[in-house]
């Protein structure tokens, strides 16, 4: 009922994952990324707890291969569940469980695996895999970004298609550099997409703003770079009392 893409981008050492699935708010559960640390994508039948388990064994040194192996021997259901683990080495591993639902399977690349299980079929892990690789030289969110847009687009999941996305990666600090989540929606993808590219100048300020309390406010950091950014509105009725001198000024 998901596909993901999980990896390691070896020029920088960027982690994250990439997921879509058809039940709401995906990103609570399934996605699993620690600077440092690794990722661990969980899915099909995800139990968040092992997967926390997981990312604590990735915390006391053990590989992903090591990783892996544990959880399976220690879950009796395991064969519902479908794991990719990749440690901060960059090795990657899967495991896709016998009782996952047609198609199920995955693919491991070079720090990187790409996976899903209850798709219209193997051309969708292929385009998974092969969106990623073909996007080697954009950004590390935009390739995984790529990469499940591309798993949609020849057919996703299988019969219903998506509701939620997320996108989750950390760079070179112990804060995320991208936390986006479409907890609901018709088209999650490509409302994921429309906030990615609403993000993206902001970037560079956020990481500014851990070390440099007086980069200011985020409205006019953008506007001294000539990025125009339409922000929420206030409510009619708040308006109409500011207009009447009732309650505190607008900032």
């Amino acid at each position: 009922m998901t596909f993901t893409i999980a990896a390691r981008c070896p020029e920088t050492g960027a982690i994250g994952i990439g997921i879509a699935t058809s039940s709401p708010a995906v990103g609570s559960r399934c996605v699993h990324v620690m600077h440092g640390i690794g990722v661990i994508a969980h899915q099909a039948t995800p139990e968040p707890r092992l997967a926390r388990w997981g990312m604590r064994m990735l915390e006391m040194g053990a590989k992903a291969p090591k990783v892996l192996n544990e959880l399976a021997d220690g879950d009796p259901d395991i064969e519902f569940r479908q794991i990719a683990v990749i440690d901060t080495t960059g090795i990657a591993v899967a495991r896709t469980g016998a009782n996952n639902k047609n198609h199920s399977s995955h693919l491991i690349g070079d720090g990187f695996v790409a996976l899903g299980n209850f798709l219209e079929g193997a051309h969708v892990v292929r385009a998974i895999h092969d969106g990623y690789l073909g996007s080697k030289g954009e950004p590390f969110e935009e390739r995984l970004m790529r990469a499940i847009e591309a798993g949609r687009d020849v057919g996703g999941q299988y019969p219903e298609g998506q509701t939620s996305a997320a996108l989750l990666v950390y760079k070179d600090k112990a804060v995320a550099h991208v936390d986006l989540r479409v907890d609901h929606s018709m088209e999650p993808i490509a409302e994921l997409r429309r906030l990615l590219e609403w993000f993206k100048p902001l970037l560079p300020f956020y990481e500014e703003r851990c070390d440099n309390p007086l980069v200011g406010r985020h409205k006019d950091w953008l506007k001294a770079r000539g990025v125009d950014r339409r922000f929420g509105e206030v409510p009619p009725h708040v308006a109409e009392k500011r207009a009447r001198g009732e309650g505190p000024p607008a900032a």
